[in-house]
């Protein structure tokens, strides 16, 4: 095969919308972290550590832009036996390591990687081929055996780490992914009902923390010193920030005085809201909305079904992530944990993120590809 122009038919919307999103990202982890006593480290090892996942995630994406997807499709089984090794193996003693009760990271002594972010993409390259070689053919219960038997082994072993958020995370790529396979409408009826009986169960039987997050979600003020501090501190800095924001670097009370937790992974977003405003804050929506359009025009254009799965489930992915992030720091969804996408301070989300921008790039150039 041959590509014609190569490089000219990259999606440079694309690209331009990542790096604006890094950028961004960059100032305001050194907004959140340049504050005396926060930090012992100062902010200048994590603007380094974020550029360096940020080149390794551009030299992930250089190779696949010179790699076929279709090696991919071929060595799905692979990939996803993989994907489920990276998530046993934490629970190997001496191998994973714990952060925020998750024990859910492989130390590598100069770098941790959480093997979720992994297992997503590996999740994502496989789980379009099973829907490939079933398109249109998701009609009956049947047809959903082999799916949802895919589907469950690493929801199981994120939920045993426990990583409930990343487990949704697939759970709701999975879904969408299955939608655009055609799967049967009817059956999204059915989910509905068995989560009726799925929850109440899951709260009596199966929850532990995660109840409490979910109560100081409905009324963060039951404990507004401990579950419920997060939420309420969130929404303080947003509001804090009003129309226009108080200023870059530390000008803002809230991050500047370090009532906000987690201030620089996952409420990034209520610095930003408190620095420059709701003005700020909607640019950054807005740009927001413009990668995952990005996104929709590559999934169109892509030249094969497999193609076009791969690219909604990187659009399901991200569309849940920004969703949740942003929703739950002005306190309209439960706080799981969720990073934002290219701007919260964290490797293995960022180089996950580029390798799957990368995946984009790689099918949206080959649309345009002559077989011989």
């Amino acid at each position: 095969m041959r590509l014609k122009n190569d490089y000219k038919n990259l999606d440079y919307g694309l690209i331009i919308a990542v790096l604006m999103l890094f950028t961004i990202g960059m100032v305001s982890i050194f907004t959140a972290t340049n504050v005396e006593g926060l930090t012992d480290t100062g902010s200048e090892i994590y603007i380094i550590k974020q550029s360096i996942s940020f080149i390794i995630g551009c030299v992930f994406i250089f190779f696949l832009l010179k790699s076929d997807y279709d090696f991919f499709a071929d060595h799905w089984k692979w990939i996803y036996g993989i994907s489920l090794v990276v998530l046993f193996i934490v629970f190997i003693p001496g191998v994973g390591t714990t952060n925020m009760g998750t024990t859910g990271w492989i130390n590598l002594g100069f770098f941790e990687v959480q093997t979720s972010e992994v297992a997503k993409i590996g999740f994502i390259l496989s789980f379009a081929k099973i829907l490939e070689l079933r398109y249109d053919r998701l009609d009956c219960a049947e047809d959903l055996i082999v799916p949802v038997a895919f589907i469950l082994p690493p929801v199981v072993l994120m939920i045993l780490q426990p990583d409930f958020g990343q487990a949704l995370v697939i759970l709701i790529i999975a879904l969408g992914m299955l939608f655009v396979a055609g799967f049967n409408i009817r059956y999204f009826y059915g989910l509905f009902l068995f989560s009726f009986i799925a929850i109440p169960t899951a709260w009596f039987f199966a929850l532990d923390y995660q109840k409490s997050r979910i109560l100081s979600f409905l009324n963060p003020e039951l404990d507004p010193l401990g579950t419920g501090y997060h939420a309420i501190q969130s929404k303080i800095t947003i509001g804090s920030g009003e129309l226009f924001g108080r200023g870059l670097f530390t000008q803002g009370t809230m991050t500047k005085l370090d009532f906000l937790p987690a201030q620089w992974t996952d409420f990034i977003f209520s610095v930003i809201s408190e620095t420059v405003g709701f003005i700020g804050a909607v640019l950054v929506i807005l740009l927001f909305l413009f990668f995952m359009l990005r996104l929709l025009r590559s999934a169109k254009a892509a030249q094969d079904m497999y193609g076009t799965l791969v690219i909604f489930g990187i659009f399901f992915m991200f569309l849940f992530q920004i969703t949740e992030n942003i929703g739950m720091t002005i306190g309209l969804l439960p706080i799981t944990g969720i990073t934002l996408p290219f701007i919260s301070y964290g490797g293995s989300s960022l180089i996950i993120n580029m390798v799957a921008v990368g995946f984009v790039l790689n099918i949206y150039r080959r649309r345009l590809t002559v077989r011989f």
